[in-house]
């Protein structure tokens, strides 16, 4: 890697992980959690992965003011001042743009990393390499670049990308956010199409420039915050501007409208792990095709399930195929996987009978 420009790797940890319950909860949500049992969390893991390109103090982590101590507690290499605190969740545009907008302050020769806190990667070394060009070629080039993954399935919760030739780095024809069925169906016969990892890599004044044409509302309310990043007065403007920001992701607001998109692509074992449904694709499994704990967990005629245990509780499970159950200190969730799309409703079910303190 050659970049010239100073590198700012930016880490969106807001997410309340809702897809997770019941482990993943507003006051503890999955980037803080070691959901995959490797002893460090999902922050932990991400910082880590981009460390290797990107030096510790030249991170922005932006979360939910009420994460900071956590994110200080995962992270001990980052100050405080490394911290971007949103004060309501308002999706992926206005949180790059707070990133985005502080950085043209306080270092407006900048490059952008963007990255999701709560993804999987196998191939580590790949993945830098990937990364490294990325990032060289987003130094070079006035471009908005993000990282293509080789589609296994047709998903309709990701992202798609359009390549327009073979090489290695590819100008975006189409970026089509969250597609049906059958269109993500269509996109895989073509195989013309990655899907979106959600990293990113862009001169900071490009990003802005983009969310000026294509969002102009937002530029301006952000705009208006310049020379207050750093000073007493950021967090009641962030306050206010949140306060008038649509809610918005990155890709409906400006990938889709740009025309200086282009994707770098490669195969280094990635997942966004984002539901029980892609841990049990992702985890290791029994000759039942089971995933569960190593220890205290006892299953009899039960196939492809999920089970998750608190750390000393003993299970017996009989009769079970293609289940999940979730077992917490105060929730108990047992459903079929193909119906974990539910998830949200019985939170909101929960919620309505008993109140906040479950979710």
């Amino acid at each position: 890697m050659s970049a010239k420009r100073e590198i700012f790797c930016v880490i969106m940890a807001g997410g309340v992980g809702s897809r997770f319950w019941p482990k993943s909860r507003k006051n503890m949500p999955k980037q803080f959690l070691d959901i995959l049992g490797t002893g460090k969390s999902f922050l932990r893991m991400t910082f880590e992965r981009f460390a290797k390109s990107i030096p510790a103090k030249n991170f922005l982590v932006v979360t939910n003011e009420n994460y900071k101590s956590l994110v200080l507690e995962h992270l001990p290499e980052i100050d405080q001042s490394q911290i971007l605190c949103e004060p309501i969740g308002r999706n992926t545009a206005p949180c790059i743009c707070y990133a985005a907008y502080y950085l043209r302050q306080t270092s407006p020769d900048s490059l952008m990393v963007v990255t999701p806190s709560d993804h999987f990667v196998k191939d580590e070394q790949t993945f830098s390499k990937i990364l490294d060009k990325t990032i060289d070629f987003a130094d070079k080039n006035p471009v908005l670049m993000t990282i293509g993954i080789n589609p296994t399935r047709p998903e309709t919760g990701y992202g798609y990308i359009q390549k327009s030739d073979n090489n290695p780095i590819s100008k975006v024809k189409c970026f089509t956010e969250k597609p049906n069925l059958e269109v993500a169906q269509a996109f895989i016969r073509s195989g013309e199409f990655f899907w979106n990892s959600g990293i990113f890599a862009w001169q900071t004044s490009e990003i802005i420039a983009a969310v000026e044409k294509s969002l102009p509302e937002m530029h301006a309310l952000f705009d208006s915050a310049n020379g207050y990043f750093g000073t007493e007065n950021e967090k009641a403007k962030i306050v206010d501007i949140f306060s008038q920001c649509r809610s918005i992701s990155i890709d409906y607001g400006v990938m889709e409208s740009a025309d200086n998109v282009y994707v770098c692509n490669g195969e280094f074992g990635w997942s966004d792990i984002g539901t029980w449904g892609s841990l049990y694709q992702h985890s290791r499994k029994d000759k039942y095709a089971n995933v569960k704990p190593s220890e205290g967990c006892y299953m009899y005629d039960t196939r492809n399930s999920i089970v998750s245990l608190p750390k000393g509780k003993v299970a017996i499970i009989n009769g079970l195929k293609e289940y999940i159950v979730v077992d917490t200190d105060d929730v108990l969730m047992i459903c079929p996987r193909s119906e974990e799309q539910n998830i949200k409703k019985y939170i909101d079910e929960v919620k309505f009978n008993l109140g906040d303190k479950h979710c």
